[in-house]
């Protein structure tokens, strides 16, 4: 079950929710979404059925999947068609805020790209430097 966001104090009739920065960034950082949102940015039209999805994003369950695209379709990053088959058919596809969010998603992915030899570096020393600590 979900926690209801904090309420900052009322001032007057107006209630404001603390820091939606940070249960957005919750919601986005964690290990399933973005890669939900590549998956489907890399789909032809944005669109893939819940089958085609869990193999695309390797180690996903089908639980955490199907928790994940609920909230992602909840938040308005992806919307959710069931066509009337039998048995049902299912795609999910990313809304026009989904597609915005690929923006900062791909800068992003193209600075680690760019960074990763000095990621690497930076954590090779480090790891040197703590096991010479211990030694």
């Amino acid at each position: 079950m979900q926690k209801a966001p904090k309420k900052a104090p009322q001032s007057g009739t107006a209630t404001r929710t603390l820091c939606p920065i940070h249960d957005l960034i919750s919601r986005l950082g964690d290990k399933w979404s973005v890669l939900l949102l590549i998956a489907l940015a890399k789909s032809e039209n944005h669109r893939l059925r819940f089958s085609e999805l869990m193999r695309s994003v390797e180690g996903i369950s089908q639980r955490m999947l199907s928790t994940t695209l609920r909230h992602l379709e909840r938040d308005g990053i992806v919307t959710r068609h069931v066509y009337p088959e039998v048995p049902p058919r299912v795609e999910y596809t990313l809304t026009e805020l989904g597609s915005g969010l690929l923006v900062p998603v791909t800068a992003l992915f193209g600075w680690i790209d760019h960074e990763w030899p000095k990621i690497e570096n930076s954590r090779r020393q480090y790891d040197a430097k703590m096991k010479s600590r211990i030694a």
